[in-house]
């Protein structure tokens, strides 16, 4: 019995040491209202948690509600600090301040998501604390910057070469560009698309929409022109497409430019607004067919939750999105009457749709899996940190 107890003595303080604190920062907080970073620090916090790490995930209050409390994992604590309403001040100005407040901390190991981050990541690193910093794609390529913020992200990316740890990219493209353009080796991990499990789902949203299962085509992203909103509008109203098109996203910082996409919307088009959570995965599981126009960044989120819900999809012809998607859709140019032509091909395709969700779903099943997505950060912090298991 003694020698038993010693045992499970020795057993709990090796977990213990293997334990690590582990602050997420640079995203706009969980839950997710607004993109990517958001659903990652979301799904990557929780299976940190479950791995019995201790997690901290910096928020902004604009982003944030009294009920998140009730929605967000008991075992996670949010650290939720002043933003801006601005999208050339915002990151700056809350990466800024969170790399003070995260110096009175007893964090282990810093993950920083956004190439933004780049100037303020050596403060902490400064003070002992090793940083990861997650670049995403070439975000000062996105069309809403003006010249002097795509020259400052230039330069942040310059930066990023030398202020983290370590880099981390999420796409082979975005790897070999770091290799070939600063000879920095960086860490590849992708992104994860599991899809929740569908049972008890509510089929209020379509009936709000008017939509009938399978019979609406679906395009979800901010609505920036670097994601081609307008594209697809265009090319749909040249079809004579039975089937509506639910543009779910918005344009925080540019309400003007979200204004001009609905006047151009024809009346087949629902201007749906963002949706997240059980609403999303809804949309999601009941398209008949997903539309994805996104120019700019690494693996995109959406393109692989779709796949994983075994959507047939249409993408924009561009080397990351073909990474991602593989021969699992099928891509476009940025051409209204292209995509119009295959919009109309494919929905009319019940057999080709059937077959490319198919293999969407196998293909996300073996590449973008949140809990491989974790272990494998999970390894780079426990590098870092000199908390690897034996």
């Amino acid at each position: 019995m003694l020698y038993v107890g010693v045992r499970s003595w020795k057993c709990l303080r090796r977990l213990l040491s293997l334990s690590m604190k582990i602050a997420i920062l640079g995203t706009r907080g969980i839950p997710n209202r607004y993109g990517g970073f958001e659903a990652f620090a979301e799904q990557i916090s929780r299976r940190l948690a479950e791995h019995g790490h201790e997690v901290t995930v910096y928020c902004r209050r604009p982003f944030t509600r009294p009920e998140d409390d009730r929605s967000v994992d008991a075992r996670i604590r949010r650290v939720i600090l002043p933003g801006i309403s601005h999208k050339h001040l915002d990151t700056a100005f809350n990466g800024f301040i969170s790399s003070l407040h995260v110096l009175g901390s007893k964090a282990d190991v810093l993950l920083y998501c956004n190439v933004a981050n780049a100037p303020v990541v050596w403060i902490p690193r400064l003070f002992g604390k090793p940083v990861v910093l997650n670049v995403d794609g070439l975000d000062r390529k996105r069309r809403k910057w003006g010249w002097l913020a795509s020259t400052y992200l230039h330069l942040c990316e310059v930066a990023s070469v030398a202020t983290p740890s370590k880099i981390v990219t999420d796409s082979g493209v975005m790897q070999r560009y770091y290799k070939e353009r600063y000879g920095r080796a960086t860490t590849m991990i992708g992104y994860g698309a599991d899809a929740p499990a569908a049972e008890g789902a509510s089929r209020e949203l379509l009936a709000r929409l008017g939509l009938q299962e399978k019979k609406f085509v679906l395009y979800v992203s901010r609505l920036e022109p670097e994601n081609h909103p307008e594209l697809v509008i265009r090319a749909y109203n040249q079809t004579q497409a039975e089937w509506p098109l639910v543009m779910v996203g918005e344009s925080r910082y540019d309400t003007e430019y979200e204004e001009r996409l609905r006047a151009l919307a024809g009346p087949g088009i629902r201007m749906a607004g963002a949706i997240y959570g059980p609403g999303y995965w809804q949309l999601q599981r009941s398209a008949g067919l997903f539309i994805f126009a996104c120019e700019v960044g690494g693996i995109h989120p959406a393109l692989i939750e779709t796949m994983a819900v075994g959507n047939a999809a249409l993408y924009l012809d561009t080397e990351s999105n073909r990474e991602t998607a593989g021969d699992c859709g099928v891509p476009f140019q940025p051409d209204e009457s292209e995509l119009a032509a295959k919009l109309t091909a494919l929905t009319g395709d019940a057999a080709r749709r059937e077959q490319l969700g198919r293999a969407a779903a196998e293909r996300a099943r073996k590449l973008y899996s949140w809990e491989a997505v974790t272990k494998q950060y999970e390894e780079l912090f426990r590098q870092l940190t000199g908390k690897e298991k034996e």
